[in-house]
């Protein structure tokens, strides 16, 4: 709130220029006020001396302060109200609420659990040990440590692969240590013409492309060019830096050309990179075909749009880098983590790593046959 250049005496002892003769305008223009600002002062202020002004004040202090006191009784009433009436629910609760009617007020073990509504047996029962769930504890902080942004089926699925727990079981703990993550509402979206999204049926068929932007904890922007196979979505590469030129995408491309070869289709929007004519010229004479998706249509590039909110919800997000080789070492690892650890709900809960093998097998048993 503005604070006002006039202190309340004078404002008062303005006041009293009216009341003394003056024309309003006159003293508006003496003292550098609006009309509006004048009369809202003589409403407020109006009729009253130094006296009643500092008798006001003190009765707006005194009131605050009583204001303050009942708040902090009904506080207290309130927390004393819940504290009595507060019944014990779990079993643990009743037997501590039995143990000191019993000692406190004399009462037997009959009648005491009988005012609690706890059966006897329940009562001598020994109480079952809080550990028991400590591997699956121990697992899931664990594996959160290293993997902070997945959800609880994506820990269930990978702690079955290694566990013989039941998903009931990892589920309740995993909400006794809430860890539960809030889930966005879904926007109800008009119906839009769906285009045919090629799915390859062998790797290096197809591969997807696309870029991510984030910025350093001072504020710099960066770029990623993320490469994936969409047979496996297999993290191929990340290119990370300041600028990405589409000279730099045909450096990229040939390191990854050397390591396992280019694809038949590269499926990428119409970014300025992938339209520059260096690349367009490079690809026509590799043999690379460029598929560009519609204008404004994302969803025609749906397995790279989808690994980039992967790739920022578990990086970009969960991060303040301070360099770029920051952001270089920590996907370098989390690359790693997603093609040989991290469980894929489209590939049948396996990871890229193992659905590549097991295409192979499947591949030289039907040769063999």
């Amino acid at each position: 709130m503005k604070k006002s250049r006039f202190t309340e005496n004078q404002i008062i002892a303005i006041l009293k220029e009216g009341e003394a003769g003056f024309q309003v305008k006159e003293i508006c223009r003496k003292h550098g006020i609006s009309d509006a600002t004048y009369y809202n002062w003589k409403s407020k202020y109006g009729g009253m001396g130094a006296s009643d002004l500092k008798r006001m004040k003190e009765m707006e202090q005194e009131l605050s302060q009583l204001k303050r006191m009942f708040a902090d009784m009904a506080l207290e009433n309130r927390a004393l109200k819940d504290l009595i009436e507060k019944k014990p629910l779990r079993p643990p609760d009743k037997r501590e609420a039995v143990n000191y009617l019993i000692t406190e007020h004399r009462m037997s073990v009959l009648r005491s659990c009988r005012c609690l509504g706890l059966s006897r047996a329940a009562y001598y029962k020994s109480s079952v040990a809080q550990d028991r769930d400590a591997d699956v504890v121990d697992a899931i902080n664990m594996l959160l440590d290293k993997h902070p942004r997945w959800g609880f089926w994506k820990c269930c699925k990978y702690l079955r692969s290694r566990h013989r727990w039941n998903h009931k079981r990892i589920y309740r703990v995993y909400c006794k240590l809430n860890l539960n993550q809030k889930r966005r509402a879904k926007k109800r979206l008009p119906k839009r013409v769906q285009q045919p999204l090629l799915v390859p049926q062998q790797p290096n068929q197809v591969w997807s492309a696309d870029f991510v932007s984030d910025s350093l904890y001072a504020g710099r922007r960066f770029r990623t060019f993320n490469v994936i196979d969409d047979f496996n979505r297999e993290l191929l590469h990340v290119e990370i830096d300041t600028s990405i030129t589409g000279q730099r995408l045909i450096r990229v491309f040939e390191r990854l050309r050397l390591e396992r070869g280019l694809p038949d289709i590269l499926r990428t929007d119409n970014g300025p990179e992938f339209l520059s004519g260096e690349f367009i010229s490079w690809t026509e004479q590799v043999g690379m075909t460029i598929q560009y998706i519609q204008p404004g249509k994302p969803n025609q590039n749906a397995f790279i749009e989808r690994f980039n909110k992967t790739y920022r919800n578990e990086v970009l997000d969960l991060y303040l880098f301070r360099n770029l080789n920051e952001v270089r070492e920590i996907t370098y690892w989390w690359k790693l983590a997603y093609n040989e650890q991290r469980p894929h709900d489209s590939l049948g809960d396996m990871t890229p790593a193992e659905y590549l093998s097991k295409n192979a097998e499947n591949s030289i048993f039907q040769l063999s046959t």
